[in-house]
């Protein structure tokens, strides 16, 4: 609990207040003001305005800066109350600190986002990511890994052995990613890098260097598609053409293999 002034001096607060901002008496926080305390201190303001307007806010959400300069997200409410003797205005509240529960919504959103078995990124991560950057006015640009014969090795090794095959290929896609990049397992044996940014024009690039440096780092053969983000086409528009890519690319190789053991036949 704690009683400011409008202009953030904290008059007033309980040992639990004290504790939430990780000081051991009032007298500490002498020195700083609301706003001091506030990592986005316009959102004082914008609470000051619903205090003037309603009389009361509830539940109003911001993030604390501790002297000790930890982050704590908290919940505020507070009323307005106005001296009948002198009209000056203090504002008595409650705060509740939720930075715990904060950081596990964070983590139940992340996962949510995540494929359980590589950690990759899932389709929901593609929808969200997507409206980030058409709010940004980004483009993107869309590597597809596609492993050979995938259903034929899981035949012969077992599901298992083809569950760890996936995790190979995952973190081999991830490590060879820029940070800004994201992998996502997009099917079965499917496998997406979203580029962004200054990369987003560079699919080829780097399909082709994944295709060089795969060879000898994951244990199956991998075909690559890519496409640019054309215009203002959608996400999934691009994801098409990279897969169609992909297939063509996997039909050339195949007529190429047949010819060469063609020609290898009449030799013999």
């Amino acid at each position: 609990m704690y009683v400011t002034t409008t202009g953030g001096r904290i008059l007033d607060a309980n040992p639990a207040f004290l504790r939430m901002f990780g000081v051991g008496s009032r007298a500490e926080l002498d020195e700083y003001t609301a706003e001091q305390l506030l990592v986005q201190p316009q959102r004082r303001l914008e609470e000051r305005r619903a205090l003037a307007g309603e009389g009361a806010v509830r539940e109003f959400e911001f993030d604390i800066r501790r002297p000790d300069g930890e982050v704590r997200t908290v919940l505020d409410t507070a009323y307005q109350v106005v001296d009948e003797r002198t009209g000056e205005i203090a504002y008595h509240g409650i705060l509740i600190d939720i930075t715990d529960r904060k950081e596990l919504e964070r983590q139940l959103f992340q996962a949510a986002l995540r494929d359980p078995l590589t950690g990759c990124y899932n389709r929901r991560f593609l929808m969200e990511r997507e409206c980030e950057l058409r709010r940004g006015r980004r483009s993107w640009g869309i590597v597809i890994a596609d492993i050979d014969r995938f259903k034929d090795y899981n035949d012969l090794h077992g599901h298992e052995t083809g569950d760890r095959v996936l995790v190979r290929v995952a973190r081999f896609l991830t490590g060879e990613a820029r940070p800004d990049d994201a992998v996502v397992r997009i099917g079965g044996d499917e496998f997406l890098v979203l580029l962004t940014g200054s990369a987003a024009r560079s699919a080829e690039t780097v399909a082709r260097r994944l295709h060089a440096t795969g060879r000898e780092r994951v244990p199956v053969g991998l075909t690559y598609g890519w496409a640019v983000r054309e215009h203002k086409e959608g996400l999934e528009d691009t994801i098409r053409r990279a897969d169609k890519a992909l297939f063509r690319k996997r039909a050339l190789e195949r007529r190429s293999l047949v010819r060469r053991r063609a020609k290898k036949g009449k030799r013999v």
